[in-house]
């Protein structure tokens, strides 16, 4: 497959009073055409900062990037502004994490998608015409009628069909999309996704699904990348994750799903917390609260190890440790 998509030793860090505090340490994956890849972990471990990075809109621009962020072979970390303004929904869309938010609340529905559309030199008309169309494919109930509302006129899988469209509006090759179902019930959290499946089908859209929800992964994510407090810990196919977690944070983490019935009790978690990002000097961030950490785990980056072409983890345990039937 190809690629279009590459993360090299990516680091975000922000600057605070007293230096710069590490919101993504050394993270590295790629994407290929027509790919769906997840990224998955807990609130805050860094999977927004790295969508924010690849759009260039991290907040308040305190931030320093190092790494490269390869986006057809070409380092958007090295674009200027006018050049990031062509690629932003043109070359890369982006659904955000609140469609609310992402809305301009003075303008109605169907011009927000107009607008982008006419950036290509089309006339009024055309874009209206291309934002019905959109609309329609989107599942919109009513086309005309939902162009003509209000974001506030509308419920949250309305305005989340909205951003579909917007960021579809200029074909992109890949699409972005920051927690697209927060705050969606089941019944549209599934329309949403078949949305965005079938768009990725028709037209070889690449996709980085960013998430938590491990259902939503399990179902439409073709590899899956687990980050842990700005750290990526393990990478691999949805079946090699799923069937034969490596990393020890991934294993708890599988462990902690509601895969037994009620009467099976209680969910099994995870002790201890993700520790500040004020407060770590180095070394392995899941060390504190990993049952099989040792002493370099606190002091020592671990390797990078490969189960096979595809399945990676980063631990200083081996997959043959007996330690891991413990886990």
């Amino acid at each position: 497959m190809e690629e279009l998509l590459r993360l090299e030793h990516l680091n975000v860090e922000y600057k605070v009073r007293d230096g710069y505090l590490s919101a993504v340490n050394d993270v590295s994956l790629f994407l290929n055409r027509g790919e769906v890849l997840a990224i998955v972990g807990e609130s805050g471990c860094g999977k927004s900062t790295i969508a924010h990075a690849i759009m260039r809109l991290l907040p308040m621009h305190n931030e320093r990037i190092t790494g490269k962020i390869l986006f057809e072979g070409q380092d958007l970390t090295q674009f200027t502004d006018k050049q990031m303004t062509a690629v932003r929904g043109k070359e890369i869309g982006m659904i955000f994490q609140n469609p609310l938010d992402s809305l301009n609340p003075v303008y109605r529905a169907g011009r927000q998608v107009e607008e982008g559309i006419m950036l290509d030199d089309k006339s009024f008309q055309q874009a209206r015409t291309e934002t019905r169309d959109l609309f329609a494919e989107v599942k919109m109930p009513d086309p005309e009628k939902q162009m003509q509302r209000f974001p506030h006129e509308l419920s949250g899988g309305m305005r989340q069909r909205v951003m579909i469209a917007m960021m579809l509006a200029r074909y992109p090759k890949l699409l972005i999309a920051d927690e697209p179902t927060t705050a969606l019930d089941v019944t549209i959290e599934a329309q949403i996704m078949d949305i965005l499946l079938r768009l990725k089908a028709e037209r070889n859209t690449s996709i980085l699904l960013i998430t938590h929800n491990f259902g939503i992964v399990a179902e439409t994510a073709d590899r899956i990348a687990v980050m842990y407090a700005g750290q990526m810990v393990e990478q691999g196919t949805v079946f090699e994750i799923f069937d034969h977690p490596l990393h020890p944070y991934t294993r708890l983490l599988m462990r902690a799903l509601p895969s037994q019935p009620k009467s099976a009790g209680r969910l099994q978690t995870i002790d201890g917390s993700v520790p500040r990002l004020t407060e770590i000097h180095g070394g392995c961030r899941f060390a504190n609260r990993c049952p099989l950490a040792k002493e370099k785990c606190t002091q020592e980056m671990p390797p990078v190890r490969t189960a096979d072409g595809t399945h990676t983890y980063s631990c200083f345990c081996g997959e043959e440790e007996s330690a891991w039937q413990n886990l």
